[in-house]
């Protein structure tokens, strides 16, 4: 996969479709790689009209990692912030959303309709706030204009084992795979929803994926800290013009959907779509009712709806 530099940085891009195809860009969510985007899911983006990219944020996957900045413990921050107490953290959602709209610099594109799950969502709320002329429409997908009241016990589940896969000999390597399975297994079975059953063996695999692709767990507690620090972006949505649609699943677990009604109350004109049953995550039963609805917005707004 070839790197693009934006922002000062180097990110990780992959690409799908025709190059002059109407361009969607995803953004991936917290601690996340860009193949949390299924590549199926994808394809058949793609194959009904659209340039797709995806890539890897910063501080994750084979993206620029900001190892110079110091490690944090998140579950510290978290319940800091819960306190009320003020959270410092090495860059920004907006400093994430300037690496997006970098990317798009980087790809020769003028502007793209921007979809962005879960964390991905509250970068792309940046991106509609401050570059409303590089995004053509905005998704936001399980995502939150705020950090709304979270069950901290369902925050843990996103802890990653402590390990460090990079020193640890040939023979070691069963009993690290069987940790970040675990770890995988105990939060996707913690996000899952009741509607579109939890495919075990296919987050098995994805597991071992990320762990040989790029394991980097401080980056993503480093993310943390720039979504608690980042406040309430509902007054500044409240200015957003861009085609909004959000989706939301009714028994998402990690951001309840308070966070997607709240998201939809900001934008003005925007659309909310409730996924029946879908938790924090996008099982393949859920493909169908999450491409629909998104790719009808990108085909309004080509159609200058």
């Amino acid at each position: 996969m070839p790197q693009v530099e934006a922002n000062g940085l180097m990110l990780e891009v992959e690409e799908f479709g025709d190059p002059a195809d109407p361009p969607i860009l995803l953004v991936v969510g917290l601690n996340a790689q860009l193949t949390v985007w299924p590549d199926g899911f994808c394809r058949l983006l793609a194959d009904r009209g659209h340039r797709v990219v995806r890539f890897d944020n910063r501080d994750v996957g084979l993206s620029t990692w900001f190892d110079h900045c110091p490690t944090v413990d998140p579950v510290e921050a978290f319940v800091s912030f819960l306190e009320g107490e003020e959270v410092d953290a090495p860059y920004s959602l907006k400093d994430m959303a300037a690496d997006a709209v970098g990317l798009l610099d980087g790809l020769g594109l003028d502007s793209a309709h921007v979809v962005g799950g879960s964390l991905g969502g509250m970068i792309a709320q940046r991106m509609a706030i401050h570059w409303p002329d590089r995004i053509r429409s905005l998704t936001s997908i399980m995502s939150m204009p705020r950090v709304v009241p979270l069950d901290l016990e369902v925050v843990l589940a996103l802890q990653p084992p402590e390990l460090d896969p990079s020193s640890v000999a040939d023979t070691g390597r069963a009993e690290v795979e069987e940790k970040v399975v675990e770890a995988a297994l105990v939060a996707a079975r913690q996000f899952a929803g009741s509607t579109h059953p939890l495919d075990e063996d296919r987050a098995r695999v994805r597991a071992l994926e990320d762990l040989d692709r790029a394991w980097h767990p401080d980056g993503g507690a480093r993310q943390i800290l720039a979504a608690l620090a980042d406040g309430d972006r509902r007054p500044l949505l409240a200015e957003v013009k861009v085609p909004t649609l959000v989706l939301h699943g009714t028994e998402d677990p990690l951001i309840p959907p308070q966070g997607g009604q709240e998201t939809a109350d900001a934008v003005p004109g925007s659309r909310l779509v409730w996924i029946e049953g879908m938790g924090h995550d996008w099982p393949q039963t859920a493909w169908p009712l999450l491409l629909r609805p998104i790719c009808d917005l990108v085909a309004s707004v080509e159609e200058g709806g």
